[in-house]
């Protein structure tokens, strides 16, 4: 189980984000930061010792630490972002990781970000328009060796794996319904939500809390159902700079 969480501060720009359709409603950045002091102290809550680092106004979207690291069995590969305007991201948060972990990095024409889900000793990696299948090999490269398997899957329709998917442990994976295959997690416990819902099926479940997104309640019912104990989190602001729950931690 992780121990720790590394996030990244909400940059002054944050409203230049990256996002497929302009939001109808303008950012707000105070609330923003609210809502994501929220998610720390949420993460602190879950019994992690969180490592804050700064934002960086030249990223508007630095925010979503995860996209910049992929970690398991005390290695970190350092990703190489799909979208140009991110790869810098990752100088700051390769030295941050860098007292923890051994690192491990990825080079063009590879490309990774934020697809990846980690269910004990598979890794499943979307392969989107931000993650190439070099980048997939990379994964395979660096984690095969460790022990992982490294599951290839297609996502068209929707910027990230986990958008529609998370992994609640116990043997346990929530999922959206209609979207990604069932097929794929064999041998995994499938708590399948209404599509409606599908963006509450990204969640941060550690130690037997789940923090999951408000407004959705057939999903904190599963989970509850599940045996998790909930902590809800207001997103709204997340959700425009089409970032949800896991992008905004790496654990470990």
């Amino acid at each position: 189980m992780p121990k720790r969480a590394l996030t990244r501060s909400i940059p002054n720009t944050f409203e230049n984000a990256t996002v497929k359709s302009k939001p109808v409603e303008r950012f707000n950045l105070e609330l923003a930061r609210k809502q994501h002091r929220a998610y720390v102290d949420a993460l602190k809550r879950a019994g992690l010792e969180v490592i804050e680092l700064p934002a960086d106004d030249r990223f508007p979207d630095c925010c979503f630490v995860e996209d910049c690291a992929l970690l398991a069995d005390g290695v970190a590969l350092i990703t190489h972002p799909g979208i140009e305007s991110r790869r810098g991201e990752v100088e700051t948060v390769r030295p941050a990781l860098s007292s923890y972990v051994r690192i491990e990095t990825m080079a063009p024409p590879a490309t990774l970000e934020g697809d990846c889900l980690r269910i004990e000793k598979r890794l499943y990696i979307g392969n989107t328009n931000r993650t190439n299948l070099e980048g997939i090999e990379r994964v395979r490269a660096v984690f095969k060796p460790l022990g992982y398997e490294v599951i290839t899957v297609p996502v068209t329709e929707y910027s990230h794996l986990k958008c529609v998917c998370s992994y609640l442990g116990n043997g346990k994976l929530l999922l959206a319904e209609n979207t990604i295959s069932p097929d794929y997690f064999r041998d995994i416990e499938i708590i399948t939500i209404p599509y409606a819902e599908a963006y509450a099926a990204n969640c941060v479940s550690v130690n037997g809390f789940a923090l999951i997104s408000g407004g959705y309640p057939e999903t904190e019912r599963a989970i509850k159902a599940s045996g998790f104990e909930t902590i809800i989190l207001e997103t709204s602001e997340i959700k425009k700079a089409d970032g949800s729950l896991t992008c905004l931690s790496i654990l470990f």
